[in-house]
């Protein structure tokens, strides 16, 4: 059994289940990598199109869940300046968390959330900054490794991870990982050279994380959701039941996976224009929908979210 097996295997009895019914509407997004707002800010170039989007999602009714990555804590030491520089998106994400509409797994650059008292001080001086009066969610929230959706109709479930579990250096050894990245690739943004995300990823290493995972949904019958290599991907039913989410630090423009009446669609935002040249936040259907239960059923569970 490989290491990514063993590793998920044993997530996977322990991550917490969130019950959903026919008329639940999830949206999956990951990897934001929401930074301090300088050139190594990979977040910033869309944050507009992210809040439109998300602002979107808070008006119809959808859950917000987030596969980690979703603050850049490997190049940043701390929240305050990331709290700062992305206050309204954080808001609108408090505004989910207070109707119970907010979940949070963390990934490997955010992998210090798994010590749940860590964020507390930097959250209350985050609203100490500002005329808020309200509490932030982020030193009350879990934050999970993984979680479960599980349809109360079919008990058809689908396992949610970041992904990057199993991989040595961003999981066993994430310290090293972390050193690597703040003092050695970080420098180098600083001074204009841009991360290696979408088309300047490293293809062979993704599509090598595209094929453990796969063979993981696969060998365990699992239907597995996952974000980590920005790439989204959709497989249509008989396929590797594989998903992934893609990021929201693409070149002009987020994906995300959205789920409501039982199906999965992936979609994408960016900004567009109209023939009055106005521009418009431009929501699109890349695949689907495909209804959950075409890709077959998984596992029981019986604990809940909380």
């Amino acid at each position: 059994m490989s290491r990514l097996d063993t590793k998920l295997n044993q997530l996977f009895t322990y991550a917490p289940v969130l019950s959903y019914k026919k008329d639940s509407k999830f949206i999956l997004m990951s990897d934001c990598h929401r930074g301090q707002g300088n050139w190594g800010d990979n977040f910033l170039p869309n944050q507009n199109v992210f809040y439109g989007a998300l602002e979107y999602y808070y008006d119809h009714g959808f859950t917000y869940i987030e596969l980690g990555d979703g603050d850049e804590l490997w190049e940043n030491r701390s929240m305050n300046a990331v709290l700062r520089t992305h206050s309204r998106v954080f808001r609108l994400m408090n505004a989910f968390y207070r109707q119970k509409r907010l979940y949070m797994l963390y990934g490997n650059h955010d992998i210090i959330k798994r010590r749940q008292n860590l964020l507390k001080p930097d959250c209350r001086n985050y609203y100490c900054d500002t005329i808020e009066k309200e509490d932030s969610f982020l030193d009350k929230i879990l934050y999970h490794e993984g979680l479960i959706l599980q349809s109360e109709e079919d008990n058809s479930q689908l396992f949610l991870i970041h992904g990057h579990q199993g991989s040595l250096l961003n999981d066993e050894l994430w310290h090293l990982g972390r050193f690597l990245v703040r003092y050695v690739w970080r420098p180098l943004e600083l001074v204009g050279f841009k991360a290696p995300t979408g088309t300047g990823r490293s293809m062979k290493l993704v599509e090598k994380i595209e094929k453990e995972l796969c063979s993981y949904a696969r060998t365990n019958s699992k239907i597995l959701i996952a974000g980590h290599t920005h790439r989204p991907v959709f497989p249509h039913p008989g396929d590797c039941p594989y998903f992934n989410d893609g990021s929201c630090v693409h070149p002009q423009c987020i994906t995300g996976l959205e789920i409501e009446n039982n199906a999965l669609t992936l979609v994408k935002w960016s900004i567009s224009a109209t023939p009055e040249r106005l521009l418009y936040i431009d929501r699109q259907i890349l695949d689907g929908p495909e209804p959950i239960a075409a890709y077959g059923n998984c596992g029981i569970r019986e604990t809940e979210a909380k």
